[in-house]
């Protein structure tokens, strides 16, 4: 579907679940991306972003705002569309311990993604599950990176899931995902500080009902008020192709409907 701009895919977090377990049976390469509004808007500042979703072999909805917004416009999609990691976590991580995926996580502060990962250990105890925080020198050609994907690929995860906010994990992901083994790769944002309980998740009816971004944005303000008060009215020349777009065909289908 193609929506504000960007095309996404229709598809439910055990579908998405389903291609990552055909790609790591299969040994393949694959990059799943996800788009909101935050996305969106980054993508006028960041063109190195745009290259990054052509990459993806899948990119998630993971906006109730954008579902909302399509469906006012008639376009085939449904709340079950959303798909972020607090919406698949579970059954994520049943899949790895009943196939015996081999997990990399890459992001955090020095310390938390440990925390996450025991955190999860503790839940799934056959998780098998390595981290690296994201303190390190990412630009291309850094010894930092290189130290860092030669660890990756060292330990020949099955999923490697990269949790630095976007668009740095993007961006990383784009620039160094033909140097790392193939593996699925998924950008999972502040996944495993939920985890270790660095910061606190939304319950998720809140997700559901598309105000998860209130409950963040009265837990932290400063950081957030910008992204979720201003920056959304940067998308709206987006908005307006949509909306010409669904009078067009209105008015389309009207004159066919005289025209019988």
């Amino acid at each position: 579907m193609r929506i504000l701009g960007v095309e996404v895919d229709l598809v439910r977090p055990e579908e998405m679940l389903s291609f990552t377990a055909r790609c790591v049976e299969g040994g393949r390469r694959a990059i799943i991306a996800n788009h909101n509004l935050h996305s969106i808007s980054l993508l006028r500042r960041h063109p190195a972003m745009a290259a990054f979703y052509e990459s993806a072999d899948l990119i998630e909805v993971d906006s109730q705002p954008m579902i909302a917004w399509g469906r006012l416009l008639g376009r085939p999609v449904r709340p079950f569309h959303r798909c972020t990691y607090l919406d698949w976590r579970n059954d994520f991580w049943d899949a790895a311990v009943h196939h015996g995926w081999r997990v990399f996580y890459l992001g955090g502060a020095p310390g938390v993604a440990e925390r996450g990962a025991s955190a999860l250990r503790a839940r799934w105890p056959k998780a098998q599950i390595e981290v690296h925080d994201g303190y390190f020198d990412a630009r291309p050609g850094s010894a930092d990176n290189a130290t860092l994907i030669a660890g990756i690929n060292a330990w020949r995860p099955q999923v490697l899931l990269v949790g630095m906010g976007m668009p740095r994990q993007e961006l990383w992901i784009q620039a160094h995902s033909d140097r790392i083994d193939p593996c699925v790769i998924l950008p999972v944002g502040a996944a495993f500080d939920y985890e270790a309980g660095v910061q606190s998740a939304a319950p998720r009816w809140m997700g559901r009902f598309g105000v998860e971004w209130l409950y963040r944005l009265l837990r932290d303000p400063r950081r957030l008020a910008y992204r979720y008060l201003v920056e959304p009215w940067s998308i709206a020349p987006e908005a307006w192709r949509d909306v010409r777009e669904w009078l067009s065909q209105r008015a389309q289908s009207h004159r066919s409907t005289r025209a019988v």
